[in-house]
């Protein structure tokens, strides 16, 4: 009777934590040390995914099924964070192959398999809550995440996405960086410079490499122009003297799907008052940058040589 109640609350934490169950759990429940070894022997019911750490069948591990191994095996004081963080927030970053935890930094968890654990003094105190998992806040995951990261370009789209899809803010990230680890935090700080100095994407970043790279004429990023009082465009890059507008062109580096709906009714409404407007997506200014670089040259001699266009410019706040 006393191993049939055992197993009965056994099956009930398998349910209720995505088929997985610690050590610890299986033995505090009533299970015996034989009747775990059988259920984990070769062929068994039960596989081992992490030291102390069993899920129910032999399969490949779901993406919350990952996120409650990761937070079992780092203990009820731990919190998610990194990009599993910001996927479960819906930011859109790459897959990651590992969930990053983090726990206090008087526990001891060393990394094993796809658990990357990170000791800190610095637990998140506002974290939230989600299926029974702490989670930490999006600008501490950014944070978080982008010291894993290698690519400046894959930090700065990290960063262009959680603030585009207003999931943190810069003066968040501005917090993060004053008060965490300098190890490892020039990239954050670098794309934290390039997000704040409006630019909204990585793509855009690359429009700004490109114009100081070519000596172009420095444009006004994200500036709105108005023809009198009405609005008329935001676009990615503003010549004012010449009236000549840069825009980048892709679903996937415009993060706000209304970017990419209005783009040829913006074009229409710019070209109508004199704009011209040179258009290149991310590809190509990673690809043919000498060639855009040209484009844009010859376009702002030649706007220059034309009458002001009767465009008024409010540059974009920081």
């Amino acid at each position: 009777m006393k191993q049939s109640n055992a197993i009965r609350a056994v099956e009930k934490l398998l349910r209720d934590q995505g088929y997985l169950i610690t050590r610890s759990q299986a033995l505090s429940a009533g299970l015996t040390l034989d009747a775990l070894r059988h259920r984990l022997r070769k062929g068994g019911p039960w596989t081992a995914v992490l030291p102390g750490i069993y899920v129910l069948g032999t399969g490949m591990l779901t993406a919350g099924q990952r996120e409650i191994a990761a937070a079992l095996y780092g203990g009820p004081a731990c919190v998610i964070t990194g990009v599993a963080a910001l996927q479960r927030q819906g930011v859109r970053v790459p897959p990651c192959d590992y969930v990053d935890v983090l726990i206090p930094a008087d526990l001891k968890r060393q990394n094993a398999g796809f658990i990357r654990t990170h000791r800190t003094t610095r637990m998140p105190e506002r974290f939230w809550v989600a299926d029974g998992i702490r989670w930490a806040p999006a600008a501490r995951a950014v944070a978080d995440a982008v010291r894993g990261l290698c690519e400046p370009r894959e930090v700065s789209a990290l960063v262009a996405a959680s603030v585009q899809q207003r999931k943190c803010t810069i003066a968040g990230l501005a917090a993060e960086l004053r008060e965490g680890p300098t190890n490892g935090s020039g990239a954050l700080r670098a794309a934290l410079d390039e997000v704040a100095d409006g630019a909204r994407s990585a793509a855009e970043g690359d429009l700004r490499q490109l114009v100081r790279a070519s000596r172009l004429a420095e444009p006004l990023y994200n500036a709105e122009l108005y023809v009198g009082s009405e609005f008329l465009a935001q676009p990615d890059a503003w010549w004012p003297e010449a009236g000549l507008a840069g825009e980048v062109d892709s679903r996937e580096w415009h993060i706000l799907p209304a970017d990419w709906a209005r783009t040829m009714a913006r074009h229409s409404k710019m070209s109508a008052q004199g704009i011209i407007v040179i258009h290149f997506t991310p590809r190509q200014l990673r690809t043919e940058g000498s060639r855009i670089a040209a484009e844009l040259k010859s376009a702002i001699a030649a706007g220059r040589k034309r009458p002001p266009l009767a465009v008024r410019t409010v540059p974009a706040r920081r």
